[in-house]
């Protein structure tokens, strides 16, 4: 039998989901994140899973991983210290950067400017140019060289970029500095622009592979001691990572390209959606993945997820494809507080994270947290992972008071208040990957996942007018169940700068051949069969004059019946969707990217046995919940029992090993055949 084992390392808990290929079983565990080093966390959950399957290590074929090393070593400006070799006049490039400032309208007085990731001490200048058209303008010089890299050496950088100009049409140059290299700094892992962005666009190709550099020795060296680790536990099998735009790419490969992994964590609950809309035919998704520190949220319109040609983590914005994730920090651990000088209740961003978490969970937290808030309510019982994990709900109380005598209000007012606020958060994010991209909510269904993401998808529904409120199966590792089900993925650009109406159709076709040749073979190095290999395409057009492009996906059977007149017509369709308008300038072609993927896993969801809509063999006991301005009865149910077309009224809360699922008074939940909890309004 073939086991898939998916792992999604949170900021409080590692999820894991074992698939057993033929027969789709399925076994599910969540343990504590251990943030000093998350392969501790990760052997401990495998050791746990395994047991519960009784199998070995051994049997794992595959071991699918989402992380989020390389984002946190920017946020936490933790990436390894850069050098920069760039063309001769050209040193201050990280420093001019783009004259873009973010906030309102007095951002550009208060705004601090981030510091760059490769410092202008330790970049250096070299002669030579090419033009932009790839021919050589001066020669490189040896000499030139090998002096700029001892000043490189002196400086004691751990690792190494090379962004020469319009080396994206020709890399030649940078590739004599790689060699050179080789020599002088023989263990600095080097990153060159023209292998990482072979765009044009010198700040952002030169930005994206100091980026990819920055995180290299970090990623590098967490990859190799995860898998020694779990090579020493047993595992021989194929060790692959999550992508930002929501494919894999080998453990090996993601030493060498981890700029590709800056958005890995929040892509794998979006792929688990996928799945999970796919086998419950929900078609339009708004999702909510909501964990201990942050939420993350997406749109996915005809099973099909946006994806966007910019990864954002923090104040930094480099040229990789990534799913269309928003992130705010607002999560179950998110620290309630009440400043002195405003004296109005505010939530995170803050967080107690896995340590000392939230005071419910007895580690050493004293901050009231969303997580309190919900104990104190009642939407959260007092035991969580079926039992296993107790909650402290008089501390929870104890800290929630502290809000409450702040404000001078009741506890339960002060918790509601808590929980008022976090979903507006969550609110607000939703609207920019909605209202703000052009698409009515009113047209999607809200699932909500991750630990706590179904304790606030009805109210988040509410707000937005998404129905149903969908709590998937297994909620709590939905993104573990992501990382195991997704598919190989490779992608390489190319930056084609052209009218169309210059542009010859059959040199497009040419090019886009070469390059899905080359993300094929790219794949078939990883280990997968070619028979089992696809490819796609993408092509990013604009107005001509324009700044910006607007990416369109296409496959060659498309291009090859409405050709390039087919393009411009969609390009024209989707800038009227999102800006409301169309120009009368021509259409120009900016890049060309080629996509290759492998496989995908075609695993059916169980579907479960008929019930006769009445959930009582599923009640657990009667409960208390504070709702609507007074504490009221409610139910809770045991989601494990049950049935396909049960029909739960509301107020009620379902448990499960790894999340809580809470039904507002007004709304009821119906299980749906494969197990997932529809939740509408009951007056609907």
């Amino acid at each position: 039998m073939a086991y898939r084992l998916g792992v999604d390392v949170g900021g409080t808990f590692t999820d894991l989901l074992l698939l057993e290929e033929e027969s789709g079983a399925f076994w599910r565990h969540k343990t504590p994140s251990t943030p000093a080093d998350s392969s501790i966390g990760i052997l401990n959950g495998v050791e746990s899973i395994c047991a519960q399957a009784g199998i070995t290590p051994s049997a794992i074929e595959v071991f699918l991983h989402g992380t989020t090393v390389a984002t946190n070593a920017i946020l936490e400006g933790k990436g390894s210290r850069v050098g920069l070799i760039v063309t001769e006049g050209h040193r201050q490039i990280m420093q001019i950067a783009r004259s873009f400032v973010p906030g309102g309208l007095a951002g550009w007085i208060v705004w601090p400017k981030p510091e760059p990731l490769a410092a202008l001490e330790d970049t250096f200048e070299i002669k030579g140019r090419m033009d932009a058209f790839g021919n050589e303008l001066r020669p490189i010089d040896d000499a030139d060289i090998r002096a700029a890299l001892e000043k490189v050496k002196a400086r004691g950088v751990e690792a190494l970029t090379v962004s020469l100009m319009n080396s994206y049409i020709n890399g030649a140059h940078e590739q004599r500095v790689a060699e050179l290299a080789a020599e002088i700094l023989p263990e600095v892992p080097l990153s060159l622009s023209h292998i990482v962005l072979p765009e044009m666009q010198e700040y952002e190709r030169t930005l994206t592979t100091v980026a990819n550099a920055a995180v290299r020795p970090v990623v590098g060296r967490y990859v190799r001691n995860l898998r020694a680790k779990l090579r020493d536990a047993g595992m021989a099998g194929r060790i692959s990572l999550l992508r930002s735009d929501g494919g894999l790419m080998s453990s090996e490969a993601s030493e060498e390209h981890p700029v590709a992994l800056l958005m890995s964590g929040p892509a794998g609950g979006v792929t688990g959606a996928l799945w999970v809309g796919k086998n419950a035919g929900i078609r339009n998704i708004l999702t909510l993945d909501v964990g201990g520190t942050s939420t993350d949220v997406a749109l996915i319109e005809n099973l099909e997820a946006r994806r966007v040609r910019t990864t954002e983590v923090g104040s930094l914005s480099v040229r990789a494809s990534a799913l269309d994730v928003k992130t705010v920090g607002a999560g179950g651990g998110s620290i309630a507080y009440v400043p002195e000088l405003t004296r109005a209740l505010r939530v995170g961003p803050q967080s107690a994270g896995a340590v000392p978490g939230p005071v419910a969970y007895g580690k050493g937290g004293k901050l009231p947290t969303v997580t309190d808030a919900n104990v104190v309510l009642g939407y959260l019982p007092e035991a969580l992972l079926g039992g296993t994990f107790k909650l402290d709900k008089p501390a929870a109380e104890k800290a929630v008071q502290t809000i409450a005598d702040a404000l001078g209000i009741g506890l339960y007012e002060a918790a509601r208040g808590i929980i008022d606020i976090v979903n507006e958060n969550m609110f607000g994010a939703l609207r920019m990957i909605s209202v703000q991209q052009g698409y009515d909510p009113r047209d999607f269904a809200l699932m909500g996942f991750g630990g706590a993401g179904p304790l606030h998808v009805n109210a988040v529904a509410r707000l937005m007018g998404s129905w149903p409120a969908v709590s998937p199966v297994s909620p709590g590792v939905l993104c573990a169940l992501g990382d195991a089900t997704t598919q190989m993925r490779s992608e390489t650009a190319r930056s084609f700068s052209r009218r169309f109406s210059e542009t010859d159709e059959a040199e497009v076709r040419a090019i886009l051949d070469e390059m899905a040749a080359q993300t094929r073979d790219a794949l078939i190095a990883d280990g997968v069969p070619e028979a089992e290999l696809t490819s796609l395409f993408e092509i990013d057009v604009r107005y001509e004059g324009q700044a910006f492009e607007v990416p369109l996906a296409i496959d060659a059977e498309t291009l090859a019946r409405d050709g390039l007149a087919g393009i411009t017509a969609r390009f024209d369709a989707e800038h009227k969707r999102l800006f409301t308008f169309n120009m009368e300038s021509a259409h120009e072609l900016v890049n060309l990217r080629a996509v290759a993927l492998g496989k995908p896993l075609e695993l059916e969801a169980a579907e479960l046995a008929v019930g006769n809509g009445d959930p009582i063999a599923a009640k657990l006991r009667d409960h208390q919940l504070w709702i609507d301005g007074a504490l009221r009865p409610a139910v809770i149910y045991d989601r494990a029992k049950l049935r396909q077309g049960d029909r739960i009224p509301g107020p009620a809360i379902v448990t499960e090993m790894d999340s809580t699922t809470l039904i507002e008074a007004d709304c009821s939940g119906i299980v749906d055949r494969v197990g997932n909890i529809l939740i509408t309004p009951t007056n609907a």
